[in-house]
């Protein structure tokens, strides 16, 4: 069987999102690098455009089928990678995971997205995405008063967390204080010490600029 062919980009967060799934469950994939950036961004290219119609990253080619959104993509691993689960067991909080994403992947992560921030235009975009982490996060913070333990919900990594630390990653770009967001903070550096979430990490990976290596 052909190996999962992952399109990403080093600074993605929806991209991330999806390495860390990777990384956890042990599947093995190739990655085909999307510049967002260069030359006019690589995505709006035909080329790619007709793997992702959206002209996002990722995209996921595997078992002879692509997939084109991040959450769609977790959701299939976990479905066909069932070992070392991202789900709970437990109805109930198997919801409290999936809120956690919509509030990220859905009321977060897309206002600062680059096709967004592009039309908010230089001068605008970085108070723009700060405004709108910052909003959402005050959301999440409550959230996750009520169903953290060691990570998002309990004691055990969920797609939930597998969301939050690109995003986290975000909100230090555009420089919110998370002075203002302890268990937010506190999950952040607990999960970094995981090894899926370390090897994942947009400063490890080949598309990343030298400068911003670690």
């Amino acid at each position: 069987m052909a190996k999962p062919v992952l399109y990403t980009y080093f600074r993605s967060s929806c991209s991330w999102r999806v390495r860390i799934a990777l990384a956890w469950k042990g599947i093995e994939y190739e990655s085909r690098f999307v510049n967002l950036v260069k030359d006019g961004g690589q995505q709006k290219k035909d080329e790619y455009a007709a793997i992702n119609p959206m002209q996002q990253v990722p995209a996921l080619v595997m078992n002879e089928s692509t997939m084109t959104q991040s959450v769609a993509m977790l959701e299939y691993l976990e479905e066909v990678h069932p070992e070392k689960p991202l789900l709970p067991v437990d109805p109930l909080e198997r919801v409290k995971v999936r809120e956690i994403v919509s509030v990220i992947s859905g009321g977060i992560q897309p206002l600062q997205n680059l096709s967004v921030l592009k039309k908010i235009g230089d001068e605008g975009k970085m108070e723009w995405g700060k405004f709108w982490i910052d909003k959402g996060f005050q959301a999440l913070e409550e959230i996750l008063k009520r169903t953290a333990g060691k990570y998002c919900v309990g004691d055990t990594v969920t797609i939930a967390d597998a969301c939050l630390v690109p995003q986290v990653y975000n909100a230090n770009r555009f420089k919110v204080d998370m002075e203002q967001f302890p268990i937010i903070a506190r999950l952040n550096d607990e999960l970094l010490k995981l090894d899926a979430f370390k090897e994942s990490h947009p400063s490890k990976m080949d598309d990343c600029p030298e400068n911003l290596r670690s």
